[in-house]
């Protein structure tokens, strides 16, 4: 259904990638929503990176929080998208669940959103190895962090691979959870739709 070693690919490659030039997306299909998912996730990286920067101005940080707020409602909702297109496969395929089908705790759609922000975090600790301002126990502290890294995308990329492999099979059931989040939402968000809360005593 979906190969995770491809997905780990092109994780690491678009993020060589995206360093160098603007954000693309040539895939089409699956691999598309899964690019686009990943694309917002670095967006994200680099939103947060500028609001932990100690000369940021107030009106700044202002400005990037709202970004990273509509950068992760849109990342929450590409990994629905994901799940969604493993859902409609499912129903192609005539795949149903056994029975005794399993639930697992994390869609895969969650997962590959996990191994995105890997992906993230090894390229910019394998940078931190490039510093010529770093020393020995700062290199070594890196190192350790980047084997432990490697050592969990092995780990979260098999089981995904397992959990797809299953679904596909029809041995777990699958389901999109939706994330439903409330704070873009002028519905239900109290400070969007007028009604301030009122102050509490102490």
């Amino acid at each position: 259904m979906i190969d995770v070693n491809k997905v780990l690919e092109m994780h690491a490659e678009t993020v060589q990638r995206w360093h160098l030039q603007p954000i693309d997306n040539p895939y089409d299909g699956i691999w598309g929503l899964i690019c686009r998912q990943h694309a917002y996730n670095f967006e994200l990286w680099h939103q947060e990176d500028i609001a932990r920067s100690p000369d940021a101005s107030d009106a700044t940080i202002a400005q990037v929080k709202r970004e990273i707020d509509r950068l992760n409602q849109a990342r929450n909702d590409y990994i629905e998208k994901v799940d969604d297109w493993i859902t409609a496969e499912l129903v192609r395929r005539d795949v149903e669940p056994a029975a005794d089908a399993r639930q697992n705790t994390e869609t895969p759609g969650s997962a590959i959103d996990r191994l995105s922000i890997m992906a993230l975090r090894l390229y910019h600790y394998e940078e931190q190895l490039q510093r010529d301002d770093a020393d020995d126990a700062h290199l070594a502290k890196v190192q350790q962090r980047i084997e432990l890294c490697r050592q969990q995308k092995h780990d979260l990329s098999r089981s995904l691979q397992q959990l797809l492999d299953g679904i596909a099979q029809g041995q777990f059931v699958h389901k999109t959870y939706r994330q439903m989040k409330m704070y873009n939402d002028p519905t239900l968000n109290p400070y969007l739709y007028g009604k301030q809360q009122p102050a509490r005593g102490g």
